[in-house]
């Protein structure tokens, strides 16, 4: 039973570096391809996206170390457009209400003074 689970661990291991190994040949392949190679077939996309992400990742573990220093990391935040743009209506919308509250309060002052 015991050579079992060894077995099983090994196979486990040798599956993870595996894909680690994949992983990081892709990281490779996007990093020499570029953004602009990411348009070249369904292999040079997820090599262009392994890049990516693994660039991200450098980023957060960056950020985690200076946190563990105690430096102070800010997080950069991208707004969605879309939720920009509904902001922005909000925003018409309120200044709108404003003007016709405005409006309402004038007639019912000049009605009060007939």
């Amino acid at each position: 039973m015991t050579d079992d689970v060894m077995r099983f661990f090994a196979a486990w291991m040798l599956t993870h570096e595996t894909a680690d190994e994949g992983l990081k040949a892709a990281v490779r392949r996007g990093e020499e391809g570029g953004v602009e190679g990411m348009g070249g077939g369904p292999d040079a996309f997820v090599d262009g996206l392994a890049a990516m992400v693994a660039e991200e990742k450098e980023k957060l573990k960056a950020d985690l170390e200076a946190r563990a220093r105690g430096e102070n990391v800010d997080i950069e935040e991208h707004p969605d457009p879309a939720i920009e743009e509904v902001r922005f209506e909000v925003s018409e919308m309120r200044g709108r209400l404003e003007s016709i509250e405005s409006m309402l309060e004038t007639l019912v002052r000049r009605l009060a003074e007939k």
